[in-house]
């Protein structure tokens, strides 16, 4: 079997990739009740709001990662929240969390984390709800921002736009899981916030057409989730994915970045994106091109295969929107 043969159906049985189908079920139920399409599958809630938009973002945390590793899941609640906000072009106001934990040593750990990320970002934790009687430890963080009249969704990548990756480097695995952590070690807390902020410049001066932050359907499912709210399909070179030295393909792709973005850019944009992360000292690589047909196609030396059909198998979208097959 050949080696790329052998990666798509790992990839594809992901549970961090096959957990984006709770998605629909969110959808088809609002649906069903007659409530208007708003978005689902976007990384926040975006709200007009005068010249620009409220944006609402929340994550709640795989309870086991909340039990195992109780200081990083709470900075990380707050971390990939911030993540969101800056995926749609936006810039965090503040924090507000629900926290439930078995006694109050647990709840300590959690919250520490969570104020460690507050205070590196700068980004005050302004309200919540506290439980120390828990029979388990939970934790769901919400953020607020807000962003100008020019956002960075999921539903604006076009044809001959090109994909790119956006990923920092500069980490390390907080083992044993596929969190690659390049956050809560950084020497200066100014550089976290000045990284975030390239992605609301990049949507002001019009420069990237669509964007999404690279979550745990790692970068070849987040990249599905963008082709499938845009309606359009992809071929990814595997080869030119921006990725740290001596670590497995397999692994990379289905790894959780603390800062990581795919984002479809117009070709004359291209050089001007990558110099923009670039300064940040922020890998930033074109990893394929937006093709119309909603097809993802993954390429990996001199092999090809098709990654998923979006015409007959959605991941996102309620079965009544596609039928259940897939390539």
């Amino acid at each position: 079997m050949s080696k790329l043969a052998d990666l798509v159906p790992k990839l594809q049985q992901r549970a961090g990739l096959q957990s984006k189908r709770d998605i629909g079920l969110a959808m088809e139920t609002a649906l069903r009740n007659g409530t208007p399409y708003t978005g689902f599958g976007d990384d926040c809630a975006a709200i007009p709001d005068g010249e620009g938009h409220l944006l609402f973002a929340i994550e709640g945390l795989i309870q086991g990662f909340v039990e195992s590793d109780p200081w990083f899941a709470g900075y990380s609640a707050v971390m990939v929240n911030l993540s969101d906000i800056a995926a749609m072009g936006g810039r965090p106001i503040a924090v507000t969390d629900a926290l439930w934990a078995r006694d109050t040593e647990r709840f300590a750990a959690i919250w520490e984390g969570m104020q460690a990320a507050s205070d590196r970002y700068g980004v005050p934790i302004v309200g919540g709800h506290t439980n120390v009687r828990s029979q388990g430890d939970h934790l769901a963080v919400a953020v607020l921002g807000r962003a100008g009249p020019r956002l960075l969704t999921s539903f604006d990548a076009k044809p001959g736009d090109l994909l790119m990756a956006a990923i920092d480097l500069r980490g390390s695995y907080r083992e044993p899981n596929d969190f690659w952590n390049a956050s809560s070690g950084v020497d200066d807390p100014a550089r976290l916030r000045d990284d975030l902020e390239v992605l609301p410049q990049l949507a002001e001066d019009g420069l990237v057409h669509a964007a999404k932050d690279i979550s745990m359907g790692g970068l070849v499912g987040t990249a599905l989730m963008l082709l499938e709210t845009s309606g359009v399909g992809a071929s990814i070179d595997l080869d030119a994915v921006p990725s740290p030295d001596e670590i497995y393909l397999e692994r990379w792709l289905v790894s959780f970045p603390s800062y990581g973005y795919v984002l479809a850019v117009s070709p004359d944009n291209r050089a001007t994106v990558s110099q923009r992360f670039g300064k940040r000292d922020i890998a930033c690589q074109t990893i394929g091109i937006i093709q119309e047909k909603p097809l993802l196609q993954l390429k990996y030396g001199q092999e090809s295969s098709c990654f998923w059909d979006l015409q007959t198998q959605p991941l996102m979208y309620p079965s009544s929107y596609h039928p259940a097959t897939i390539c």
